[in-house]
């Protein structure tokens, strides 16, 4: 009976979550309830068993990081950031389209996807709304940029953040295994936004001039502080390509990082602590909970035997279980948000292994195995890649259409997809070559 009622919460939260009928943070909060209250995971369990507890490490590193950046915002770096590159672009459209979408990459690597987009998209559309055009092609252009950058490192998309995490992966693992593979996927997504929107962006010379004349260095409100929070960055930017040698987890990084800045800022901890994203943060919470009551239960190591069954994975080979990942990932990121889909897909994939694996192994040697590496690599490409595929699929997607929806610009489900589904395909395909050619044929 018990199986059947955490089932049931989990799979009533899930639906209630890709419906958004109610809030997200909500349902994971009373679904987390739920399963404490029915006593199917223990207070203990929720808080301490670290198999089935609320995973510290990825809401600590996001609280540093929200922390950091909140303080940077304020300098007026992003705006400036974007003035500039219209002013690269002289006032082009196109190259508009382009700078800005390579910024948000990069941001999205360095920083996070949700940050990112929460910064540029309404500098984004100052200028769209200046140029006189339809946000649109900036706007979904941003959002697959980000979702694409932000797979490229530990830190950029919250599912790398919970894969590294349970998988014991450092920065540089990511670095080094998918940022060769999201250039790749970079370089053919610029050509393809500018085959679908390099015709349609036109803007009058007159336009184009009062774009050229707003002075960027003015809205640099406080160098001072632009100088300390990048130090800061820098160093924890540091931290993260190092911690593995320095053995401190991301989330210590993160932390003291914005402790200090939050020293040397002089800003005010109650109002840099009041605009942190406690919903997502809360959300985060509800969401381990839940699928740490659906692990207890057993749910899924059905679903592990099912995959074994349908790929056959071997000790040796597990070339049919990574693509077959990286597909199946892709799909159901596009339509469930891919931070409750990773969470419920990392102890499925740590299940797995531990069935084929020879018997005796500790934990990480089992996690990190040489076999089983493309698998993780496969998870987090199609997480972060296939959240492209529908409003929904991520958290970055959802925020950049609240934002539109409130400048006047809603974005539809059909439209969105129309664009999106084609350019998520293509990111996936090449993926696929990538994890093909550098894990099994080049390996």
């Amino acid at each position: 009976m018990t199986f059947w009622i955490a089932t049931a919460i989990f799979i009533v939260s899930y639906g209630l979550i890709v419906s958004e009928k109610l809030d997200k943070t909500k349902v994971a909060l009373i679904g987390a309830g739920l399963m404490i209250i029915l006593k199917i995971v223990s207070q203990h369990d929720a808080f301490y068993e670290e198999k089935y507890a609320i995973d510290y490490n990825v809401i600590f590193l996001l609280i540093g990081m929200m922390i950091i950046v909140n303080i940077l915002s304020k300098t007026g770096l992003f705006q400036f950031l974007a003035i500039k590159s219209a002013k690269l672009a002289k006032g082009k459209p196109l190259v508009i389209l382009i700078f800005f979408t390579g910024i948000t990459a990069v941001l999205s690597a360095i920083l996070d996807n949700v940050t990112t987009v929460l910064l540029l998209v309404p500098v984004t559309l100052f200028i769209a709304d200046e140029l006189g055009l339809d946000p649109f092609p900036f706007l979904i252009s941003e959002i697959m940029a980000s979702n694409i950058g932000g797979a490229a490192t530990l830190i950029g998309d919250p599912p790398n953040i919970m894969i590294a995490s349970k998988v014991q992966l450092t920065f540089m693992d990511f670095v080094y295994h998918t940022a060769p593979a999201v250039l790749f996927i970079f370089a053919f997504f610029l050509l393809t936004i500018r085959l679908i929107f390099g015709r349609k962006l036109h803007v009058k010379e007159d336009i184009r001039q009062k774009i050229l004349a707003i002075d960027e260095y003015a809205l640099i409100k406080n160098y001072g502080l632009l100088k300390k929070s990048l130090s800061i960055l820098g160093m924890v930017v540091l931290g993260f390509i190092f911690h593995g040698i320095l053995h401190y987890e991301p989330a210590t990084i993160a932390i003291l990082g914005a402790a200090v800045l939050l020293i040397i800022s002089k800003e005010s901890p109650h109002h840099v602590l009041k605009e942190l994203e406690w919903p997502t943060l809360f959300f985060f919470i509800g969401l381990f909970i839940i699928v740490g009551g659906v692990i207890k239960v057993g749910l899924i190591s059905k679903l592990s035997e099912g995959m074994i069954s349908l790929t056959n994975p071997g000790a040796d080979d597990m070339f049919v279980t990574a693509i077959t990942t990286l597909w199946f990932s892709a799909i159901s990121s596009a339509i469930v948000d891919n931070i409750p889909f990773v969470a419920s897909m990392i102890p499925l994939v740590t299940d797995t292994a531990h069935a084929i694996l020879p018997s005796g192994m500790d934990f990480k040697a089992v996690v990190q195995h040489s076999t089983l590496m493309p698998v993780w690599w496969s998870l987090a490409l199609g997480a972060c890649l296939g959240g492209n595929g529908t409003p929904v699929g991520a958290s970055a997607n959802v925020i950049t259409i609240g934002l539109a929806e409130k400048a006047g610009y809603p974005i539809s489900f059909k439209k969105f997809i129309i664009y999106a589904i084609p350019i998520t395909i293509e990111t996936i395909i090449v993926s696929n070559i990538y994890i093909w050619l550098r894990y099994y044929i080049l390996n």
